[in-house]
């Protein structure tokens, strides 16, 4: 299994999470609440969520770890639609810590 993590700065964290987890639950499982998210893909990949004060934690799960950049950017391109009033966040992907 690879991860990745990305700790995105904003303010507006608690709003994204929900906004990406709701945008999938139509065709994926998802769990959330406005300060954490899963969102299964269901073929080894899966997004988890943390709103934080002035951030959100995203990670990135994949069974294959070829899968997991374009994962990182299916992500990263949602979440980036639903900030453009913000403007351009920052993600910068890399191993979990620990």
């Amino acid at each position: 299994m690879s991860l990745s993590r990305a700790d995105v700065a904003t303010p507006h964290a608690s709003r994204y999470l929900q906004q990406l987890c709701k945008h999938w639950a139509h065709k994926f499982q998802v769990e959330f609440n406005p300060v954490e998210g899963a969102i299964d893909f269901g073929d080894g990949r899966s997004c988890e969520l943390a709103a934080r004060d002035r951030s959100l934690e995203v990670r990135a799960i994949a069974d294959d770890p070829e899968a997991l950049p374009k994962l990182e950017e299916i992500i990263e391109r949602h979440i980036q639609r639903f900030a453009h009033r913000e403007g351009e966040l920052v993600f910068v992907w890399s191993p979990p810590e620990g």
